[in-house]
């Protein structure tokens, strides 16, 4: 998909290739995204909310933040989602959004770079869009944010977009998740929700002997080795490349090997300084200071000599959460004795004081920077840094255990996407499936129900008002023949559960559209749970009434165009094995988005032939489902695998009786009498008919059957009249 740039009871036999489709009827309902140039547009966000700024830093850190500045204060820090969270939208593949923070954690700007959901590629403008972004701004990235009406008095909610209320909710968790991981990771704010409440302490009860090829071997002791072609590689693209470069020969010497580690924790810097060093040193740190070990060996130095001119370590410094932490010669003692068993020879053996207890957590992961410089003119230079991420290994250290609203906190924070949006939707989830369950009973009572035809034509017509009302105009649950191409594709691409269970009103619908499939054939949902199907029946139910005059095709003509909506359904296949955006387009030959989803707000071009086809269906019952609709041929294809015929026959329907067929306001009933299963929308008319002892052919025939062979009374004793035969002599 190519991405938007925003700028501004009878068994059947089943078929093989049937299964594939119920497949994607089930999960059909949803389908990263690169490092790319945007034109400038994230440079002139920055510009419009930090006017003033001079400077904006590289990305660094884990999620590639990057410093606004002017002079040497700093304004704030911006970033890209997709480097923070990885949260799949609507179409299955997640939004990129630039947020800006400023130094206090608040959000400042969070604007939509790219996105690839077809509800706004077609159909809802950008700018509505971009209004919606704009409300985070002022938000700080520690408080909870919500789409719509919420309990909570601490919440803050925002109104979403009316027919794209899935995608403003990941885009809502898009914002809010990453701007709070970016702000933790920066300590602009503290992590209230995260798996460590309090910061870690080193345990200095434990201890066991260990050698040097053990420390490394459990993540004591971390190493980064450098060769001098990867550093030559490094200052590809800069103003030193090529300068001080290795032959061909040199490429594989070794530039530096480099070792670090914390030595605070007993089983660390006991074993490798020896008990009393290790003692001397302790007692030398202030509490939450920490001594870091640095080894290295090879063509270069991490300590160099800038740092005897002006006290600063200018090849190593310390960075976590994004803070950099620089070393000065009082931070600085050399190291000469070491004691573990194994260890190797190095060149420089230092240990530097991390004296900024605040801002360093030992439980935390950390990295060692390693800065080379390479002169390119008489007084200037470029530098490159390489990295020696360390963690201090788990059995070294104490967390205290978080307290029940922690882990509350935790749960909640830790919770992918999808069961948040399930739990904001828990009233329409809760409503659905009560109305399902209740078309369940119809369906398996069906034989009960058709015996009360006027109490059962109510019913249904309050259950289609219900799907039009509820299910499609509020919950948006119409489901798109989209729905099964982007299925298909994501066999082939990206398939991850949480794709199919972002919408959950949508997901529901498949799965219990899947279930009738099997049990009753694809008139199910065509008939009860299509709110444009639901939408076109009520119509043309009302034209009825107003005796507005009805129009039928020729049987013969009427069972050539079935054809017309499976070859739709073959050209958007074959599209969006090219296209999957310009599938999308085509796919407009669905009125579902004008009528329902976006509820006629459109161009309209759309609201037009939405508009023609329900003024068709007031003289012809659901021309659009019966001729056009691909959904429903997508539909029908896996109807070849339902297990039971729960519709009701005698051998007199069709030969002679036709009253059915011709009842039929769908004409999914053949001449000979047979349903097609294919065709027929479930709305059991037809049951009504063979239940009904006033109205039914074969049945009142039956009856009268009955009624001529029933045997004459017998006429009781009393009523005997005697009879006296005179006969003449």
């Amino acid at each position: 998909m190519r991405a938007s740039k925003l700028s501004l009871p009878g068994v059947r036999r089943p078929f093989k290739y049937g299964l594939f489709l119920l497949l994607c009827l089930v999960f059909g309902g949803f389908s990263g995204l690169q490092a790319k140039d945007y034109g400038g547009l994230e440079q002139q966000r920055v510009d419009a909310i930090f006017p003033g700024s001079d400077k904006l830093s590289e990305p660094t850190g884990e999620f590639k933040v990057r410093t606004i500045s002017t002079g040497k204060a700093v304004l704030g820090y911006v970033f890209q989602s997709q480097d923070v969270v990885d949260i799949p939208a609507y179409s299955g593949k997640p939004i990129n959004m630039q947020v800006i923070l400023d130094t206090h954690g608040v959000i400042q700007d969070a604007y939509v770079l790219e996105h690839h959901e077809p509800i706004l590629l077609i159909g809802i403008p950008v700018e509505k869009l971009h209004a919606f972004d704009a409300k985070y701004k002022g938000v700080k990235a520690d408080r909870r944010v919500v789409v719509g009406h919420s309990s909570d008095p601490e919440a803050v909610t925002v109104d979403g977009i009316s027919g794209a209320t899935v995608t403003v909710m990941v885009v809502n968790e898009i914002i809010m998740r990453a701007a709070h991981k970016v702000a933790v990771s920066l300590k602009l704010i503290e992590d209230k929700g995260g798996a460590t409440q309090k910061p870690a302490t080193v345990r200095q009860d434990f201890y066991e002997p260990a050698t040097w090829e053990q420390l490394t071997g459990n993540g004591a002791i971390r190493r980064l080795n450098l060769t001098r072609g990867q550093v030559d590689a490094a200052f590809k693209g800069t103003e030193a490349e090529g300068v001080d470069n290795s032959s061909a020969e040199q490429v594989d010497e070794t530039f530096i090997e480099l070792y670090t580690a914390d030595l605070n924790p007993p089983a660390i810097g006991r074993n490798l300084l020896g008990d009393n060093q290790y003692r001397f040193l302790m007692q030398d740190l202030k509490p939450g200071e920490h001594a870091i070990v640095v080894l290295g060996r090879g063509l270069y130095s991490y300590k160099g000599s800038g740092y005897v001119r002006g006290g600063i370590f200018d090849r190593v410094q310390l960075r976590q959460f994004g803070n950099v932490i620089s070393f000065r010669d009082m931070d600085h003692q050399r190291l000469s004795d070491v004691f573990a068993k194994g260890m190797p020879e190095f060149t420089e053996m230092s240990i530097f004081i991390v004296r900024e207890p605040a801002r360093f957590d030992p439980g935390s992961p950390w990295a060692l920077e390693l800065l080379v410089r390479r002169q390119t003119g008489a007084i200037g230079g470029t530098f490159s840094s390489f990295e020696l991420s360390y963690q201090l290994p788990e059995q070294y250290l104490l967390r205290p255990p978080p307290t029940a609203e922690e882990l509350t906190a935790i749960e909640v924070a830790n919770r992918p996407a999808w069961v948040n949006i399930w739990y904001q939707k828990a009233f329409q989830i809760g409503i659905l499936c009560t109305a399902l369950a209740v078309l369940m009973v119809i369906l398996f009572l069906q034989d009960t129900f058709t015996k009360y035809p006027r109490f059962l034509h109510w019913l249904r017509r309050v259950y289609l008002v219900f799907t039009v009302v509820f299910i499609g105009w509020y919950a948006l649950g119409q489901i798109s023949v989209v729905n099964v191409l982007t299925f298909a594709h994501a066999l082939f691409e990206n398939f991850r559960w949480e794709l199919f269970l972002t919408d959950p009103i949508v997901f529901i619908l498949w799965t219990f559209t899947a279930a009738s499939i099997l049990l009753w054939g694809r008139g199910v949902f065509c008939g009860w749970l299509c709110p444009f199907g639901a939408l076109q029946e009520l119509i043309n139910e009302a034209s009825r009434k107003l005796k507005i005059p009805q129009f039928e095709l020729p049987f013969a003509l009427h069972e050539r165009l079935w054809a017309v909506k499976y070859i739709i359904l073959l050209v958007l296949f074959g599209i969006s094995l090219e296209s999957m955006t310009t599938a999308e387009q085509f796919a407009e030959v669905e009125p579902f988005k004008t009528a329902i989803t976006l509820k006629f707000d459109r161009q309209w071009w759309f609201v037009a032939y939405a508009v023609a086809l329900l003024v068709i269906n007031i003289f012809t019952r659901k021309v659009y489902c019966r001729y056009v609709c691909p959904l429903g041929a997508a539909l029908a294809i896996p109807s070849k695998l339902r297990l039971f015929d729960w519709l009701k026959r005698r051998k007199e329907c069709g030969t002679p009786c036709q009253l059915c067929a011709k009842e039929c306001e769908i004409q999914a009933i053949q001449p000979d009498g047979h349903i097609n299963a294919n065709e027929c929308h479930y709305c059991l008319d037809c049951q009504m008919t063979y239940h009904n002892e006033n109205k039914c052919p074969p049945l009142i025939l039956k009856n009268k059957r009955k009624t001529r062979d029933k045997p004459a009374p017998v006429p009781a004793q009393a009523d005997l009249i005697p009879v006296v035969q005179v006969f003449e002599p």
